[in-house]
């Protein structure tokens, strides 16, 4: 078993606070060191009050689905002796009502543009069976009621 840790630090500064007038800005602090800058979503808290220039947790969780998706299928691609030139996916999450009536991150469609380079070229069928395989083994995505789809798109 794994555990993974990140700090989320948020302070008040000099903002009233119970008028809900605060800044949503906060600061994600990972174990390598790295700090990114967070916010709610604007679309969710208007600005000021939002930052715009900030990862947002709807933003983080798309991006945590294509990246894991991503990682496992460069693993798996490595495996089968596919080399990989390029890979870059437009990664979109819909935030809508569930079943239950509740906001939620209701699908995420990962749509991802994988090149290859060398001799050996997969098929198409054999891009789909890795992509396939891929979302099988993804950890967050295993995680999640969210729907993930997985449409890729024509390599270079």
């Amino acid at each position: 078993m794994s555990a993974y840790t990140a700090t989320v630090a948020w302070r008040r500064g000099s903002a009233t606070f119970t008028d809900d007038k605060y800044s949503r800005a906060h600061t994600w602090s990972f174990d390598g060191g790295v700090e990114v800058p967070a916010s709610a979503s604007p679309a969710v808290v208007p600005l000021p009050w939002s930052k715009a220039a900030a990862v947002d947790p709807e933003e983080a969780f798309v991006a945590s689905l294509s990246s894991c998706h991503m990682l496992w299928f460069l693993s798996i691609a490595a495996r089968a002796r596919f080399c990989v030139d390029s890979y870059v996916d437009d990664a979109v999450g819909v935030m809508a009502r569930n079943a239950e009536g509740k906001y939620a991150m209701t699908v995420v469609t990962l749509r991802p543009k994988v090149a290859f380079a060398g001799e050996r070229l997969p098929t198409p069928e054999q891009i789909a069976a890795l992509h396939h395989k891929a979302h099988e083994q993804c950890f967050i995505a295993n995680s999640v009621k969210t729907e993930v789809r997985c449409e890729p798109m024509p390599g270079t």
